[in-house]
């Protein structure tokens, strides 16, 4: 039982963010977090970087520009699979409808949601999601707070050589 120990990572495969800062962080730094492995000070230094703003202010609002650049540093790949942007915002599918869709399960996906009057990010894989408002730990879709949030864009996220 103590080899698990030595792996940082829960035997599922779903790591939860962390949270090193010692402040409240928002939700890109939260879900490259959660698939990296990596705690979100690391991660908020590589969007820095890449928006050549090295003066170390908290990572808010992160495009998908900035979660791509994040993940492609680690040897991570996104791809957009599903838009819904052309389409009034209560024409979109909600995330508990998404849900109900096809999917690969072992895949994780991130979610671009409405969440008021801002976008969200949000993490998905299999039936659980991972954001800032569980503080980066995994949790039923279905007891989640976002199921009635509507879906922006769906992206897939894998390895780098999966999109090679």
């Amino acid at each position: 039982m103590d080899t698990l120990a030595v792996f940082d990572r829960t035997p599922t495969g779903l790591s939860e963010a962390k949270n090193d800062t010692g402040r409240t962080a928002f939700c890109g730094p939260y879900v490259l977090s959660a698939i990296t492995g990596y705690p979100i000070s690391k991660i908020e230094d590589i969007i820095r970087t890449h928006r050549l703003h090295p003066d170390g202010t908290p990572v808010k609002g992160t495009g998908s520009e900035d979660v791509a650049a994040a993940l492609a540093h680690f040897g991570y790949g996104m791809t957009l699979k599903e838009t819904y942007m052309t389409k009034p915002r209560k024409e979109r599918p909600t995330l508990w409808t998404w849900m109900q869709k096809p999917r690969n399960v072992w895949k994780h996906y991130i979610l671009a949601v409405h969440k008021g009057k801002e976008g969200h990010w949000i993490l998905v894989k299999g039936v659980k999601m991972c954001d800032t408002y569980t503080e980066g730990r995994w949790t039923f879709v279905v007891d989640g707070p976002h199921r009635g949030a509507r879906i922006m864009e769906v992206f897939e996220v894998g390895r780098k050589h999966d999109y090679a």
